[in-house]
């Protein structure tokens, strides 16, 4: 598969729902973790992908606030794998000086010790600027759109349009996903960006999320060059 694109219409900022990981390890006989932490292996490729191709916004659907009904185990995994993933590349990031980093979600009431190293990797890579990438982690959709409006109630403000209530979502100053893509073969949205995602193209694969390489966002992106995005008009 030939990882050639046309440099017209390339989407802005690209989202990425990654599942998959505990199926991948099922089928290879190994503990759920596993998949877990070939799944971190795969956000680097795709980091360094999206670094090459020229997309500007990448986010990343990490934890969700439903992932807590999760066996304990698995959840400890999870943020194991969090914390060493930032112990490894965070370094790397700031070296390179092109990936800025930040968290969306209610990252702030994870255990202290991995919420203290993302807000340190968020104040180290604020002034970069090549690619904004950005994980979603302790994240719901509801929920932003509810700390929204409790914003707003305690602000008490009576009048509100979209671009106005914008402001108060957890990061207002990323555009909308051009492009949402969701692995591993499932058609849910999964409570992930839902005031964000209103008009985004929808690329579905079958490819697992440890398997997930350059070629298959390559693909994705080729399927959202070809549609006509009419946001409602004719």
């Amino acid at each position: 598969m030939s990882c050639m694109l046309s440099g017209k219409n390339i989407p802005r900022h690209i989202a990425i729902i990654m599942d998959g990981n505990g199926r991948w390890a099922a089928r290879k006989g190994l503990p759920r973790y596993y998949g877990h932490n070939r799944g971190v292996e795969t956000v680097r490729r795709i980091i360094s992908a999206c670094l090459d191709l020229g997309i500007k916004h990448l986010t990343l659907y990490t934890f969700s606030t439903e992932n807590w009904r999760r066996p304990k185990q698995e959840v400890d995994a999870i943020m194991k794998a969090m914390e060493e993933s930032i112990d490894r590349y965070a370094d790397e990031f700031v070296g390179q000086a092109k990936v800025r980093v930040r968290f969306i979600g209610r990252w702030r009431e994870l255990p202290k010790n991995l919420a203290e190293k993302m807000q340190d990797i968020t104040i180290r890579t604020k002034d970069f600027n090549n690619l904004n990438l950005t994980f979603a982690i302790n994240y719901g959709g509801r929920q932003e759109i509810l700390d929204a409006l409790t914003e707003v109630i305690a602000r008490n403000i009576k009048v509100l349009d979209e671009e106005s209530f914008r402001g108060y979502l957890y990061a207002p100053d990323i555009p909308d996903p051009d492009l949402l893509i969701r692995t591993a073969g499932e058609f849910r949205v999964s409570n992930f960006l839902l005031w964000q995602i209103a008009y985004s193209e929808i690329y579905t694969t079958k490819i697992l999320w440890p398997d997930f390489k350059k070629q298959h966002l390559v693909k994705a992106i080729k399927s959202y060059q070809k549609r006509r995005r009419k946001f409602g008009a004719l």
